[in-house]
């Protein structure tokens, strides 16, 4: 059974329609194997990064996601991702006091004919918890999908293109009840660079 990829259509591994046998074929192919993975993973610490960065309010770590000629679609906003970066940022600090974005499901295709070029498929949970202008709190909760077209240049890989799909969304106030932990007893959570994760 050949498998096909899911945005370019060709088959996921190429030589195996190619009749290749031999001990020298099955190490092409092992090799073939080894530089797709590396070049997946490298995606997916593209991905992590700009959940870090998204929640830290990091505008550097974003940028570095984003290729300078880059496009994102978020809804709305639309325009240069190195500027979307910024953008974020500073939106993320004026209507929220706490945010996570968790990205999961990720599933990356490299581009048969362009190895430099990639595909993914990426959901994004997000949570964001603000202050209405009575003081109420509340949770607002989107689920949606980053749809992204790689590129490799300079031996590195970033987003070119970003779509964000919505899929479904939900706010609710928040009540007062405790969370049944010591929540002081945790190393707190900081939107900068004073967070644990940069020490």
């Amino acid at each position: 059974m050949i498998l096909k990829g899911f945005f370019f259509g060709a088959p996921c591994f190429p030589y195996l329609e190619s009749g290749m046998s031999g001990r020298t074929n099955l190490e092409s192919q092992e090799t073939q194997r080894l530089l797709e993975a590396a070049d997946k993973q490298e995606i997916r610490d593209v991905l992590m990064r700009y959940g870090r960065g998204v929640d830290r309010l990091d505008e550097d770590l974003l940028r570095s996601c984003y290729h300078d000629d880059s496009f994102d679609d978020h809804g709305h906003w639309k325009g240069n991702g190195q500027d979307f970066a910024a953008f974020i940022v500073e939106s993320l600090r004026e209507r929220s006091h706490h945010t996570t974005h968790a990205v999961a499901n990720v599933l990356i295709e490299i581009d048969p004919l362009d190895p430099d070029t990639a595909r993914s498929e990426a959901y994004s949970l997000a949570y964001l918890r603000r202050n209405d202008e009575d003081g109420t709190e509340w949770l607002d909760f989107f689920s949606g999908r980053y749809i992204d077209k790689f590129e490799r240049r300079n031996g590195e890989w970033k987003i070119a293109h970003r779509v964000v799909v919505h899929d479904w969304s939900i706010s609710n106030p928040l009540g007062a009840t405790a969370f049944p932990l010591p929540m002081d007893s945790f190393i707190q959570g900081k939107r900068d660079k004073t967070d644990l994760v940069y020490q």
